[in-house]
């Protein structure tokens, strides 16, 4: 009878040893869970490229990330400037009057009491780490990192021929705004930030945890330096210069500027007064090709390593560039105005194991990563934040959202449709507007704020920007 009971029980006892052993913790089946992060940041890359439809820059490392991702056709930007631009995104908040006002933002110093999205996947069991630019300022909200944030560069502009390097130390840092790397000194930063993260990838997939991995090139940032080769990929005589360099018909004065940014370097005019030769532009234009395809190798060279690695097919990947850029559209250069030309960024982010491309029509912006890393890790999101998780819109692409973007008293509203900018003076009323057809202008070259007949969408916009902007 003894011996019964125990034949009767020896299956039950097995099944019993099963359960409690699915029920101890496993470290790596925990990592498992939730995916790892690789979270690409380009600083003033406008979405020029092939997989945006575009055929004049060489990049194909970065369309074949976009070839398996969704691919956001119209992202904006919450503030066309790097330092605001990076701390909106980073900690889910929009620029207002008391925070994110210009490129020198600190997160720390506006908005130290709300968690960056480093400082809460960090929270949330990741290991966070920021290689590069991520934030504006290197040692700004240290907490969102589980090592302290690296970068390459002690001068950010980062010029390597002894020819520039000579006239830098004598101006302040400053020599020309674009550099053909022939006989370098060192390697560019970026080559080495991708360097230590190549050198990284290893000790992170041996972790009990996932990693969020922020990578922040410089480049295409002025000044447009890049090795030879990249620079030899183009004939100069074959680039064409802006079809619209022109001030758009019946705009304000005030979407305008002197692109001061780009007058700062020694071979640009620096009178307001005095324009830009054609030859220099498409030198320009040269220089910014040649680093976007740079930058695009060093993607290159991070994405076989992580596939080496078996790292990529299960990793969630999110490209993005923090504003656009102008190169001569409406006379205008870099970025600092309301126009498509500096809202408008590319966003690509690839889910772990997709197979396919998704494009996504409907506008979004760049608020809106916080809120979809969360949803797409599983992690509970924080009260704060004021954008929307993007995992519903990229199932059903509706065409009714819209973006919003601010430049210092410039207030930009975007849609599939239009956009529409008003200013504020000091007093904080009403100054003036402009309003433009993005499906029969998608150029802007034609302000139709002013024909009468398009008041009822001007007023509907006007009430969208008040709303919005009384958001804290």
């Amino acid at each position: 009878m003894k011996n019964k009971t125990l034949l009767i029980l020896t299956p039950f006892l097995i099944f019993c040893i099963f359960i409690l052993l699915s029920l101890k913790p496993n470290n790596k089946g925990n990592k498992n869970d939730k995916p790892n992060i690789i979270f690409i940041s380009i600083d003033d890359l406008r979405p020029q490229l092939n997989c945006y439809g575009k055929t004049e820059i060489i990049s194909p490392n970065i369309d074949s990330l976009a070839s398996r991702s969704y691919l956001y056709e119209n992202a904006v930007c919450n503030f066309p400037v790097c330092g605001a631009s990076r701390a909106s995104l980073l900690t889910g908040l929009r620029p207002n009057e008391n925070r994110f006002k210009s490129y020198k933002t600190r997160i720390d110093e506006d908005a130290d009491s709300y968690p960056t999205m480093g400082e809460w996947f960090k929270k949330n069991g990741y290991y966070t780490l920021s290689y590069g630019k991520i934030s504006h300022h290197k040692n700004d909200s240290p907490e969102s990192w589980s090592e302290p944030a690296w970068r390459a560069d002690k001068n950010w502009r980062d010029y390597q021929t002894k020819e520039n390097i000579l006239v830098a130390e004598k101006n302040n840092g400053v020599s020309n705004a674009y550099e053909i790397g022939e006989d370098m000194k060192d390697k560019y930063a970026d080559t080495k930030m991708i360097d230590k993260s190549i050198e990284k990838l290893p000790l992170l997939k041996d972790m009990k945890k996932p990693f969020f991995l922020a990578l922040g090139f410089l480049k295409p940032h002025l000044p447009f330096n890049a090795p030879s080769k990249y620079w030899d990929l183009y004939a100069e005589i074959e680039i064409e210069l802006a079809n619209n360099r022109y001030q758009p018909k019946n705009a304000p004065k005030i979407s305008m500027h002197n692109y001061g940014e780009l007058r700062k370097y020694t071979n640009i005019p620096n009178d307001i007064n005095q324009s830009i030769s054609d030859s220099i532009q498409r030198k320009l234009i040269h220089g910014y090709y040649a680093c976007v395809s740079y930058i695009d190798h060093e993607i290159g060279r991070l994405i076989k390593r992580l596939k080496e690695l078996k790292i990529y097919d299960n990793s969630l990947i999110v490209l993005w560039g923090d504003h656009g850029w102008q190169l001569g559209e409406h006379n205008l250069w870099a970025k600092h105005c309301n126009y498509q030309t500096s809202l408008k960024v590319p966003l690509i982010i690839k889910y772990p194991n997709q197979k396919k491309q998704k494009r996504v029509n409907t506008v979004v912006e760049l608020l809106d990563l916080y809120p979809t890393l969360c949803d797409l890790s599983q992690i509970e999101k924080p009260a704060h934040l004021q954008g929307k998780s993007l995992v519903k819109i990229n199932k059903s692409n509706p065409e009714n959202f819209k973006g919003y973007s601010r430049y210092h008293k410039g207030f930009t509203v975007t849609t599939n449709d239009y956009s529409y900018t008003k200013w504020a003076n000091k007093e904080n009323t009403f100054k003036t507007d402009m309003m433009y057809n993005l499906k029969n202008d998608p150029d802007e070259n034609i302000n139709i704020s002013v024909i009468r007949n398009n008041d009822s969408v001007i007023n509907k916009f006007r009430y969208l920007l008040d709303s919005v902007s009384s958001v804290d």
